[in-house]
């Protein structure tokens, strides 16, 4: 069994954990008496100081597959690398080595409520050996990180969850890690919190160069935080991309339903009344059109004359641009009067739109 090898500096965009077809199946269920296969030949990288995330729907895989990076789950089939390992191959010295070198930090935090903030935190330190004076400077060290030196001796009970969270976070840094895996992390936080929790990450990345692996089922998560994102479906990759590509021009089925509730879709009032045609009874008429924006064409945003360029009665009705990696992308619903509707090419020139279809036609004055 070979031994875990002394960290060795790697430019930042190195691939740094790689996926090499990795499956896992589970021994015969209970109730169906047939194995379970939770992944299916996976392979993608990882690169050194990047913030990567992986999402699927409850029962994709996610965990399964998050936990292989620190060899808490063992492929059935392939192989995962971290910095040149193949984790499966460590001895016993080798995985405490390397689970020293990758923190993790849970979405229920899983800390110890009979110890103080600074006891959990310094605990993997205590365990491991570590002199009582260093171990006093580190937490003190990651109390300032995590912002909370006034609550070094606050029990988990008399924290909210988001300070809990930060506690998780500061106790997954304590051995200087090159690695952070999230397991859901956020989910358990109300909206505010996740921002905070998530801009802490962020900072964390951007100032240790940490390489931080996120699962979630939440679309906005990914939108905040990550630079890259695997979308996992059925232990299966369904697609992955940089964020903005992903968001602006997702590819697969379960992309897109993962995106709805973040898409600037019909609205209930205008669907009612929309209809197929224009009416027949000659009356004034728009038509309402689907503009989309996957974040090529149009990085910056919409230049509002290029709205002015469509003429008198045009409508802004609904919709909306994200800016995500520096890419502006989303979805406009506009209004024109039917009866002198430029033509789709026409519509995508003035507006340097990436899609362009007509929804359907309401009253004027509806």
């Amino acid at each position: 069994m070979a031994a875990v090898q002394p960290p060795v500096p790697a430019p930042a965009g190195t691939p740094w954990i790689v996926f090499d077809r990795v499956g896992k199946r589970y021994p015969a269920h209970r109730t169906t008496g047939t194995p379970v296969d939770a992944l299916h030949e996976v392979s993608f990288t990882v690169a050194r100081g990047e913030v990567f995330g992986i999402i699927g729907r409850s029962g994709a895989g996610k965990s399964t597959l998050l936990r292989t990076v620190n060899a808490l789950e063992l492929p059935s089939g392939g192989r995962v690398t971290v910095d040149g390992t193949d984790v499966a191959t460590l001895d016993e010295d080798g995985l405490v080595a390397l689970r020293r070198r990758i923190g993790m930090i849970f979405q229920h935090f899983n800390l110890l409520s009979a110890k103080t903030v600074r006891e959990n935190i310094g605990l993997p330190l205590r365990v491991a050996g570590v002199r009582p004076a260093y171990i006093r400077a580190r937490v003190d060290e990651l109390l300032d990180l995590v912002g909370l030196a006034d609550k070094a001796d606050a029990y988990p009970a008399q924290l909210s969850g988001g300070q809990k969270q930060r506690v998780g976070i500061a106790r997954a840094l304590v051995h200087d890690p090159q690695v952070l895996l999230c397991d859901e992390a956020t989910s358990a936080l109300d909206p505010e919190t996740t921002q905070s929790i998530l801009a802490l990450l962020a900072d964390i990345n951007r100032t240790m160069g940490l390489t931080i692996v996120l699962i979630t089922h939440d679309m906005a998560v990914i939108r905040e935080v990550c630079d890259r994102v695997l979308v996992l479906d059925g232990g299966r990759v369904q697609e992955i991309g940089e964020v903005w590509r992903v968001f602006g021009a997702p590819r697969a089925d379960a992309t897109r339903a993962m995106l709805r509730p973040l898409q600037h879709d019909l609205p209930p009032d205008l669907a009612a009344v929309l209809r197929p045609a224009p009416p027949v009874d000659g009356g004034a008429a728009q038509a309402v059109l689907g503009v989309s924006f996957a974040g090529d064409a149009r990085p910056q945003g919409l230049p509002l004359e290029a709205l002015a360029r469509l003429g008198p009665g045009a409508t802004l009705l609904h919709g909306g641009l994200d800016r995500i990696r520096g890419h502006a992308q989303g979805r406009l619903l506009l209004g024109l009067p039917a009866a002198r509707l430029p033509t789709t090419d026409c519509l995508r020139d003035a507006l340097a739109a990436d899609r362009i279809e007509i929804l359907g036609y309401v009253h004027a004055t509806a």
